[in-house]
């Protein structure tokens, strides 16, 4: 073999060394920034306190890893282990190692649902409902809702902060901070409080601070939503002909809701809150009323009724009436059927001995 010749094969030889390490950086490149990594979706949380290996370890069992290595190069690269920020993440089956390095890096959250509906009466309980949903601890929302320099500056105290907050479902980083949540809700609170609505109040001659306690009232007495209008007339025409109110929610409150039952010798209890005892509203809401009682007494039912009273038929709907007489038949006819169900489950009880 002449001295050419080898030299030739030589070269042929680099060439070919060159290229398997070509081939071999590019396939990598290819499988870490282009090649689906993921068997599935997954929603991934990180916490401040979370590792960079926790997140890989829960990518694996969660979202099947195909290629760990290729994950680990990807945040290797990006530096994940120093950068990585808390955040509520959805991983895609279809993305590459690369894209979830700098994702969790540049902080790519996806928005979370962050809902508040149901019954709504205990702030402990509010700021549970927050924090099970959200980054931020539930004590640290409770602190909010009574702290009067905080909610002064949306315009709210301690005692009237139901108002603030508007059932409804919210989309919002889940890393959001317990002020970019009151934000939030204030935001959703103007935006509620349009011009029209402003106007219906004033029909109604209550401010929209009224028209919350109004409606926290009316929530307490039925969970029937098309009840919402005929007892907030009710209630209405009560408050305009300056009769009290007599509102058993109001007692219940009065409480703190720990009533199973409400007794004569509970309605002459010592509180603002007492509408069997003082005229008109009380000071504030009592419980966070949902937007149909809001737009219940904004738009109310229109009649002569002054009272009413739970059916007999036991169905959570309710009996109206314009006259005390009538309200009494109807009382009554409750009462009867409530004693012969009380019988009947006591005879029961024997029988079943």
């Amino acid at each position: 073999m002449t001295v050419r010749m080898k030299i030739g094969l030589a070269v042929l030889a680099a060439f070919a060394v060159l290229g398997g390490i070509g081939g071999f950086v590019f396939g990598r490149y290819w499988i870490d920034n282009r090649e689906p990594n993921f068997s599935k979706d997954y929603v991934l949380y990180v916490y401040p306190e979370t590792t960079a290996e926790q997140v890989m370890d829960s990518l694996a069992a969660s979202a099947g890893t195909i290629r760990p290595k290729s994950l680990e190069r990807a945040f290797a690269k990006m530096g994940t282990a120093e950068s990585m920020k808390p955040g509520r993440y959805v991983v895609d089956a279809s993305v590459p190692s690369i894209y979830v390095a700098r994702m969790l890096v540049y902080g790519w959250q996806t928005p979370q649902n962050m809902t508040l509906s149901g019954t709504l009466r205990k702030k402990d309980r509010i700021a549970q409902r927050i924090g099970s949903q959200m980054m931020v601890d539930s004590a640290s929302v409770a602190a909010a809702l009574n702290d009067e320099a905080f909610l002064a500056k949306y315009g709210f105290t301690p005692e009237n902060v139901f108002a603030l907050i508007l059932p409804d479902t919210y989309e919002m980083y889940w890393t959001a901070s317990v002020e970019e949540i009151f934000d939030r809700f204030k935001k959703e609170y103007d935006a509620f409080w349009t011009e029209d609505r402003l106007a219906k109040a004033k029909a109604q001659g209550l401010s929209p601070m009224e028209v919350s306690v109004m409606a926290s009232i009316v929530s307490g007495e039925t969970l029937k939503t098309f009840e919402y209008p005929i007892i907030a007339g009710v209630y209405l025409n009560r408050y305009k002909i300056g009769m009290k109110l007599q509102a058993d929610p109001t007692i219940a409150y009065c409480f703190d809701y720990t009533l199973d039952r409400i007794l004569r010798k509970h309605l002459t209890v010592d509180s603002p809150y007492n509408t069997y005892k003082h005229v008109g509203l009380p000071p504030a809401p009592i419980n966070v009323p949902p937007k149909a009682c809001l737009e219940a007494v904004l738009d109310p039912a229109k009649h002569k009724y002054i009272y009413f009273c739970a059916s007999p038929a036991f169905d959570g709907t309710h009996r109206f009436a314009v006259t005390y007489n009538e309200h009494l038949k109807n009382a009554r006819e409750f009462q009867r059927e409530l004693t012969a169900r009380r019988r009947a489950a006591k005879a029961a009880g024997k029988s079943g001995k």
